[in-house]
């Protein structure tokens, strides 16, 4: 299991060393193609990810603040069953039951949920927005090595409105935080416990058909990710 500690902790040491000013650094983009599960290991977790998405979705419209809130979140769930929906298609093109596809995958993406679901509507939607995003993103890079015919349709499928959903989320959220400066600590606390379960499923997602995906070959690609997190955190106002 990989250590969200052993990362924050070398990140924290790279950051101690002197860094030379004359040129800037280059950081190589480690392709996550080298990576990818099989095709019916990497479509039964995509998919499930997404129904599990679109239930934590489903409970938070219950909790919603207001009913501007409870639109929003009405509308990205709906986006949310569209992209569940459209990789059960590539599952059936691929010969296979969806329930046995997806099955094995549960309780790791059960847990995840478990742990991320938010204590209210705010958290659940920062943990939609940073949590879900980087994982699409992780999903979208691993179909890089998926079979030729499958690859262009599942990246479109995880890519549908997400965008738009983002967009749309960081524009309630700031408000929600513009309005109550007390919210704005929180979910920076809540932002930072998100990144480190995200990371875990990542990396199961990674080693699923691949034993060789050690710590080190991977360590940039989480860098990568924990950088994406910065960013998502940043167009919020929130302290990574």
């Amino acid at each position: 299991m990989i250590s969200w500690r052993g990362f924050r902790d070398r990140r924290a040491a790279q950051n101690a060393r002197p860094r030379a000013t004359s040129r800037p650094l280059v950081v190589s983009r480690v392709e996550l193609g080298d990576f990818t599960p099989d095709l019916d290991v990497y479509l039964g977790l995509a998919a499930y990810l997404q129904l599990a998405l679109f239930e934590s979705l489903g409970r938070a419209s219950s909790i919603a603040p207001s009913t501007r809130a409870k639109a929003l979140t009405g509308l990205v769930a709906t986006s949310t069953l569209e992209r569940h929906k459209a990789l059960l298609v590539e599952i059936e093109r691929a010969g296979k039951d969806a329930s046995d596809v997806m099955q094995p995958h549960t309780d790791v993406i059960d847990d995840f949920q478990h742990r991320t679901g938010g204590g209210d509507w705010h958290e659940t939607m920062l943990a939609t927005f940073v949590g879900a995003g980087l994982l699409n993103d992780v999903f979208s890079r691993l179909a890089a090595g998926l079979p030729a015919d499958y690859r262009e349709r599942v990246v479109a499928a995880l890519e549908w409105n997400a965008a738009t959903d983002e967009a749309e989320i960081v524009a309630e959220l700031s408000l929600a935080i513009g309005a109550d400066p007390k919210l704005a600590s929180r979910l920076a606390l809540w932002g930072r416990r998100l990144v480190g379960d995200t990371l875990l499923v990542a990396r199961a997602a990674i080693s699923a058909s691949h034993e060789s995906a050690d710590d080190e070959r991977l360590e940039p690609v989480f860098t990568e990710l924990i950088a994406a997190h910065t960013r998502r955190m940043d167009s919020l106002g929130l302290t990574a």
